[in-house]
């Protein structure tokens, strides 16, 4: 009797993990994914989470990534969205990108909403082409947690791009060049600063042969702001 109820328990439990199961197929050149995540509520999933990464041409798996909080929405077809960044708004569980620069597919893994002002927040695995595998990269998921959710990049000027704010009236943008065998390397500052509530001093910082160049000037903020 006892075998029979484990047996019960297990058919459950895999029930219940399959009506938490989506199949991403149109987010990489290489790889399908399976998302396998604890809880679905309404448009929300959260929990624990497991990505499976399957090989498209020999149909096997890959490598399996996992999550502590694979936290993502449903749209109205009930599938989560893939390769999605858009600020202040919908950030995708699973994002597929060359992040640094070097011509092979990585993946960003959603893992909470620990970001700036409680936004997405991202597990960044890079591929090492002689491990054959996907591999952690603190340097990238630090700023996938440090600033305004995922940070975007700009392929034609291999540049890794990054949001933060301070209330409504501090903002930042900063940019981030790859440098080969070494890491991140900041090269540039946009900011905008309108705390004293009349005006808004914009400052540029460039990094110009190792040497940090600033440009600032202040505007009233009804006339910057127009829009």
């Amino acid at each position: 009797m006892k075998k029979n109820i484990g047996f019960i328990l297990v058919s459950i439990g895999q029930l219940y993990l399959a009506q938490n199961q989506f199949k991403i197929r149109d987010g990489s050149k290489q790889f399908d994914a399976r998302i396998t995540v604890q809880n679905c509520e309404g448009d929300t999933c959260s929990g624990e989470g497991v990505v499976e990464l399957i090989n498209k041409k020999s149909k096997k798996n890959f490598q399996t990534l996992r999550s502590d909080d694979l936290y993502f929405y449903l749209n109205k077809n009930q599938k989560p969205s893939v390769n999605v960044i858009q600020l202040y708004n919908e950030q995708s569980p699973l994002i597929f990108d060359d992040f640094n620069f070097d011509g092979t597919e990585d993946i960003a893994v959603r893992n909470g909403n620990q970001s700036g002002y409680g936004g997405p927040s991202y597990d960044i695995y890079v591929y090492n082409s002689t491990r054959k595998q996907f591999v952690p990269s603190e340097e990238l998921t630090a700023l996938a947690y440090e600033n305004l959710g995922m940070f975007q990049t700009d392929h034609k000027r291999k540049r890794i791009i990054t949001f933060a704010k301070d209330g409504c009236c501090w903002h930042i943008t900063t940019e981030y060049a790859v440098i080969p065998k070494k890491g991140l390397q900041k090269v540039y500052e946009f900011e905008e600063d309108a705390m004293d509530g009349e005006y808004v001093t914009v400052t540029t910082r460039n990094l110009i042969n190792n040497k940090w160049t600033s440009r600032s000037k202040k505007y009233k903020i009804k006339d910057y702001y127009k829009d």
